[in-house]
């Protein structure tokens, strides 16, 4: 064999084993080191969809493994990891992927420690391989819904008793046509019931309004001694006619932003309960003072006082402590709820401190800047 045929094969088996050994070395890396599986692309541009969706997205695979999912879902409950967390999503998820047909249904999610959430869910399929689950957060709306009906139902109550009566006195009065005494016993029974049904319709329609104006959009500077002394004016008729006295003190030039009528309201709110619920010849004490970023506005009687477990009630709509003290007394039940509303828009709290048989005071703080005023 010459020297040049010699010469070729040395080449061509060192290019043999050359290659050899690449293929051996990259063989050993893929098994070291394995391709990445390709996950299942969703279609295009639902990715960008999701992300603009008030809505909780939720996207599975045919596997119910968890490919996209939005953060409320997550907060919800709805997704731990990459696996779905609620069992009537999952079941939604299974019949949508066998049918194609999509699927709305309520679900309330219960966690420890959290409270319940009513949510609405939508599951439709994306694609072959893909289920879509859109969730909706419906539990403000089923309170707020809760709280109009109770609300009817309470109203509707409310209404019967005066209506009733007034209806039952204007038959006395004419049965007892000969009777001037009684005639005039029975008028002056009516006009109360009257001046009650009345002051109800009004504090409805002050409430309803409350709920209606929840933004202070241009709040306005209000002089809190101007607001206490109306306050005391309208309540001092009452007020006068049980002995009691009423006493008003007020740091100067106190201001804060928010509606002149409902701080108003209010605080008038709070003097009248106060009025109401005092003993005969007893003190009603007004009082206005500066804390820094707050004004705070308290009312203290020597009155009635509140039961420590009817304290965190009295500002529900229509609570009242005792019924028939309220029958008694001509109240609503309303004041207290205006209050709390009042405070709440204004970006302020209202609170009580009470002792049975001893008195109580009620303390409305509002800010005194701008800033502090709830949108």
């Amino acid at each position: 064999m010459d020297p040049t045929t010699e010469l070729a094969l040395a080449a061509l088996v060192g290019a043999l084993v050359a290659g050899s050994a690449v293929l051996a070395w990259h063989f050993s890396d893929r098994q070291l080191y394995p391709p990445p599986v390709e996950e299942p692309v969703m279609p295009a541009g639902v990715a960008t969809v999701l992300s603009v969706l008030r809505s909780s997205a939720v996207v599975v695979n045919e596997d119910d493994v968890v490919l996209k999912a939005s953060a409320p879902a997550y907060s919800m409950g709805l997704v731990r990891g990459s696996e779905l967390a609620v069992d009537e999503l999952t079941a939604l998820v299974h019949e949508v992927r066998q049918d194609g047909q999509i699927r709305e249904h309520e679900l309330l999610l219960t966690r420890p420690g959290l409270p319940q959430r009513h949510v609405t869910v939508r599951v439709a399929p994306l694609s072959t391989r893909l289920v879509l689950a859109l969730v909706e957060d419906r539990t403000r709306e089923r309170r707020v819904e809760t709280i109009r009906r109770d609300f009817v139902a309470n109203v509707s109550h409310e209404l019967k008793t005066p209506v009733g009566a007034i209806r039952l006195l204007a038959e006395a009065v004419d049965d007892a046509a000969g009777d001037p005494e009684a005639v005039h016993r029975f008028s002056r029974r009516m006009l109360k019931e009257s001046d009650r049904l009345t002051r109800l319709v009004q504090e409805i329609i002050a409430l309803s309004r409350l709920q209606d104006d929840d933004r202070l959009e241009t709040p306005v500077p209000v002089p809190v001694e101007e607001v206490l002394a109306t306050a005391a004016d309208v309540c001092r008729t009452d007020a006068d006619a049980r002995g009691i006295e009423l006493v008003v003190r007020c740091e100067r030039d106190l201001v804060v932003p928010g509606n002149v009528e409902q701080v108003t309201a209010a605080v008038t709110n709070l003097v009248s309960n106060a009025v109401t619920y005092s003993s005969i010849g007893t003190t009603v004490a007004v009082a206005a003072k500066g804390t820094g970023e707050t004004v705070e506005i308290s009312v203290t009687d020597q009155g009635i006082g509140i039961p420590a477990g009817e304290v965190d009630r009295i500002f529900e709509r229509f609570y009242r402590v005792d019924p028939a003290r309220h029958r008694s007394t001509g109240g609503t039940g309303l004041g207290l709820s205006i209050v709390k509303h009042v405070a709440a828009t204004h970006g302020g709290d209202v609170s009580v401190w009470s002792v049975e048989g001893r008195g109580s005071t009620f303390t409305l703080t509002l800010p005194r800047s701008e800033r502090e005023v709830a949108p």
